[in-house]
């Protein structure tokens, strides 16, 4: 048997197949659709007979009923008509029934019923008990006074499928058969015509490729397999050979840590590498194997970068330059760039695997930013050491020399307060290189972890305040100290009294005199959602909370996220802390020793309220 004959077959096979499906699916639906209908009808029947009765009718059968008022109940209702009426109580006990009056069962588990008494309309389908016919069901809730006092049910029987469909069975079955050869006939007709056409192939494939050695599967395609082993042989070879350099590309590109984009002369992206998606985020956009279509402008959202792209295109000489790229997201971004035109020439591997037809261009970017940023933190710190250091060393220079000048005059009162000015300056520029010694050892990592022991919280606080005890003093400012006397944690104490201290210090000189200034200390729980209710309870979870909370002058919300910055300064009228011995470097003291103990330095302030400073961290006890 050849494969036109068994195709043939097994087409004839799935033709019969799907048109009794057909037919089936036809009679079902036809069956479904005479219910829907005869139902609708039955609806407006009963809505309308309920009319025609009076409501107030039905609800009068419904309040005077008793046991058994069958005899005594007169509706205006043919009895012997087509429709069947019921009036139902609540407790499912039939009142009164057009067609059956002895036998009836009580219809409190009728679909019908349950609904109606629910306050709303119900329908059913399903065979009488007490007729013993096959009926479809409609009920109305009867209502008075916003109370269901029964059901009004209305009923009619309807013929089996059997005896419907009986009158129509002999012409649609020999309309069934008539298609069923029609079918047939076409079938193998097109069989035919498809021998044919396949016979053709094979003289056109055997004419333009080498045979190969092999029995076939079926006769007719004998010449025509060999014919298409050698095409697919050939094929196969060059589909390997192009997956390997695809792939050698694929991971040339994805090793790369810059962002590379290659398009045609119209800016349409063919290529774009793991690291470019990641900048730009570009998720679901065209990859190594290409995807939906996007251009330059709408992967970068930078009118520069097109600019760019097109000079080289224009132009036809590389272009390296650098660029700064702004988004809502991840502020500035800046970038090294080089754009190179791709011609006919030098395209090679990614030209030939896109668009041999079109040049297009290779754009570059890698990512600069952390460069800038540390290069401009780098300047920022020189000018404002530089800042910091001029004014004491010109005078202590400026004072010395007048000294020197008035020694032979011997005014004692003068140099005393020339030598107090030069002692002064000298304390500032000692503690400006005191603090920028701990500040670089603390970035630079050169702390210990293992040098952390078991400390007294509250001995480490009362320290820091005994320090600050005298400066305190002069203000009249009441530090209130708020922590239990047997908290312990691993800390480094010498940092901690030194973070303490500095957040003394700012309170004391930016509160008002006889204010207060409020130490409080606690645990509270770190929240973590892949933990359960029993871990996060452990001390291993939580937090020791320090909190240093005045009523001073406070910073405006805008200023916020830069005060823990080195030299940072609200405004001139903060800038008082110079004045008296500050170094300007004291709150990225505070966030660096919460960075080398795991945890965060954090402010809350409102201008003209005050402000709470708080150190959060891990809280590590017995270990």
């Amino acid at each position: 048997m050849t494969i036109f004959k068994r195709s043939m077959i097994t087409l004839s096979a799935a033709v019969f197949g799907f048109s009794s499906i057909f037919v089936i699916s036809v009679l079902l639906f036809m069956n479904s659709l005479y219910y829907e209908v005869n139902m609708a009808g039955l609806e407006d029947t009963a809505k309308t007979l309920m009319t025609a009765i009076g409501h107030d009718k039905i609800i009068e059968v419904f309040r005077n009923s008793g046991v058994n008022q069958t005899e005594t109940i007169n509706l205006p209702f043919d009895k012997g008509g087509t429709y069947r009426l019921t009036l139902i109580a609540p407790s499912g006990y039939v009142l009164w029934d057009s067609h059956v009056t002895d036998n009836l069962v009580n219809h409190i588990d009728r679909e019908e019923v349950i609904a109606a008494l629910e306050g709303t309309e119900g329908s059913s389908r399903r065979e009488s008990i007490s007729t013993g016919m096959s009926r479809i069901y409609y009920s109305l809730p009867v209502f008075n006074n916003q109370r269901i006092i029964g059901v009004y049910r209305l009923s009619v029987s309807i013929p089996g499928f059997i005896s419907r469909v009986s009158p129509i069975i002999i012409p649609f079955t020999v309309f069934f058969l008539i298609f069923i050869a029609a079918a047939f006939w076409a079938i193998i007709m097109y069989s035919r015509s498809l021998s044919v056409s396949f016979g053709r192939l094979v003289g056109i494939v055997q004419s333009s490729a080498p045979l190969l050695s092999g029995e076939p599967v079926a006769p007719e395609f004998r010449s025509l397999e060999k014919a298409l082993c050698a095409m697919t042989e050939e094929l196969n070879l060059r589909f390997e050979q192009a997956k390997s350099e695809g792939c050698r590309l694929e991971a040339i590109l994805n090793g790369l840590s810059e962002a590379v984009f290659a398009m045609d002369n119209s800016l349409n992206l063919h290529l774009i590498n793991p690291k470019a998606e990641k900048i730009f985020n570009l998720e679901g956009g065209p990859g190594i194997s290409g995807g939906r279509t996007m251009t330059l402008l709408e992967a970068t959202r930078s009118s520069e970068l097109v600019d760019i792209a097109k000079k080289a295109i224009s132009g036809g000489v590389p272009i390296e330059t650098e660029l700064v790229i702004r988004s809502g997201q991840s502020g500035e971004q800046y970038f090294q760039v080089y754009v190179q035109r791709l011609t006919a020439q030098s395209a090679g591997n990614i030209e030939s695997a896109y668009k041999p037809d079109d040049g297009g261009v290779v754009l570059v970017l890698r990512e600069i930013t952390q460069l800038v940023k540390l290069e401009r933190i780098r300047k920022d710190f020189v000018a404002n050491v530089s800042h910091e250091l001029r004014t004491p060393i010109q005078l202590i220079k400026g004072f010395s020399e007048t000294l020197l000048d008035s020694i032979n005059e011997g005014d004692k009162k003068q140099n005393a307060h020339f030598i107090e000015i030069i002692n002064k300056n000298a304390g500032i520029m000692e503690n400006l290189t005191n603090d920028l010694l701990v500040l670089s050892s603390l970035e630079n990592n050169t702390i210990n972890t293992r040098d952390m022991e078991e400390c007294s919280v509250y001995s480490l606080i009362n320290e820091a305040v005994s320090s600050l005890t005298r400066q305190a003093e002069k203000k009249q400012i009441e530090i209130i100290v708020n922590c239990p006397e047997d908290l312990t944690a691993f800390l480094h104490g010498s940092f901690i009294i030194q973070a303490l201290i500095n957040l003394l210090d700012n309170g004391i000189k930016y509160s008002p005199e006889k204010s207060k200034l409020w130490i409080s200390t606690g645990l509270t729980a770190k929240p973590d959602p892949q933990q359960n209710a029993a871990s996060q309870n452990n001390k291993e979870n939580e937090e020791l909370i320090i909190e240093i909370r005045d009523k001073g002058i406070g910073i405006p919300p805008e200023h916020l996220e830069r005060i823990f910055e080195r030299f940072y300064r609200v405004d001139r009228s903060r800038s008082r802390a110079s004045e008296a011995g500050g170094t300007g470097l004291g709150l990225s003291i505070v966030r660096h020793i919460a960075l080398l103990h795991n945890g965060k330095a954090e402010a809350e302030s409102h201008t003209g309220e005050g402000s709470i400073f708080r150190i959060s961290i891990p809280y590590y006890h017995g270990l």
